[in-house]
């Protein structure tokens, strides 16, 4: 009997030996949890595949916040929504944040000073457009309405999130001073008042997220070279569907994006390599399932969408009578030169 319950103790003594290091060891941790927040340029509308997840919010695996995720093992809830302005993250995307969240990227703000009611006018011929007037009113807007609006968003961001890393993501200059679409007309002149519109907007997406304690992600740099009508362009012009119009395509998420977020999201640059979009391509399906429990809520989202020119309406036809052009040999210069 004493053998037997020395031999016990013995054996009990091993197995605890065994055991202790495993024991020890720490569970493993949990992935850390990534929050997209924003609209289209976030969302990754342009790149022209996007999950299946009951709205019109045109995620996409090819853009930057699944590719950062997908390259660094984050739990992503890819809320950014094509159409969002910021009462719309506000409403419909805040929820998905909490005091567990790591990191949160925020692209907001374009949709709010009517960039594509913008651009839809420029378009037009100077004959048919104001295109001076909706630049003015949109400068204004992000003059003085947009920063206090900005300050509100990210204020809630950080108490939602307040051990979050929060990168707020800026816009690319969409022109080079050439409009080499045939059914656009945009001038030189109005390219560069565009131009310079969307690098006020950085200016005040950067001063309300410096005083925030955030980081400013600008994209500009990384995208000259490579706008509208550029030999290696990275953003869409005048495109079928016409939704993915002036957005950046799937090559400007991975060469434009993705370097210009991921250092100061991550800490490090993100490569988007083969392995990295194959990863982002197959969380396909488990994104969808998750953002279909927001569906509903998408749902009230209203897209904000480039209207192409259509000269052939009433009003354009009146357009061109009281600037003495004749529409029809317009046109067909118009026609000509696409078939060129």
């Amino acid at each position: 009997m004493i053998r037997t319950s020395r031999r016990l103790a013995v054996l009990g003594s091993a197995l605890a030996g065994l055991l202790a290091p495993l024991l020890l060891q720490p569970a493993q941790a949990a992935a850390p949890v990534y929050v997209a927040l924003g609209d289209s340029y976030a969302s990754g509308t342009g790149t022209r595949s996007y999950i299946a997840d009951g709205t019109s919010c045109q995620r996409s695996t090819y853009a930057y916040p699944s590719l950062i995720a997908a390259a660094r093992g984050y739990a992503l809830n890819f809320r950014a929504c094509s159409g969002a302005t910021i009462p719309d993250v506000t409403n419909t995307q805040l929820g998905a944040l909490t005091s567990a969240t790591n990191y949160v990227s925020i692209s907001v703000g374009g949709n709010d000073a009517g960039f594509a009611d913008v651009l839809t006018e420029c378009a037009q011929p100077w004959w048919s457009s104001n295109c001076d007037g909706a630049i003015n009113t949109a400068q204004s807007f992000i003059n003085n309405t947009l920063p206090s609006r900005l300050t509100t968003l990210y204020s809630s961001i950080r108490s939602r999130s307040p051990y979050a890393k929060v990168v707020v993501v800026g816009y690319p200059r969409i022109f080079n001073g050439e409009d080499c679409n045939a059914f656009t007309w945009f001038s030189p002149a109005e390219e560069s008042r565009l131009n310079q519109t969307a690098d006020l907007l950085n200016s005040r997406l950067a001063t309300a997220a410096s005083a925030a304690g955030f980081s400013f992600a600008n994209p500009t740099s990384r995208f000259v070279g490579h706008a509208v009508c550029d030999a290696d362009e990275w953003i869409n012009g005048l495109s079928s569907p016409v939704s993915e119009s002036y957005h950046p395509k799937v090559i400007g998420h991975a060469n434009g994006y993705t370097p210009t977020v991921s250092p100061l999201l991550t800490g490090a640059v993100v490569a988007v390599t083969a392995q990295v979009v194959a990863d982002s391509t197959a969380s396909a399906d488990s994104q969808a399932a998750l953002q279909r429990q927001y569906a509903d809520a998408d749902r009230s989202i209203e897209p904000e969408t480039f209207v192409a020119p259509d000269l052939t309406t009433p009003e354009a036809r009146r357009a061109a009578r009281r600037a003495g052009v004749d529409i029809e040999r317009f046109l067909e210069r118009a026609r000509s030169g696409a078939q060129g």
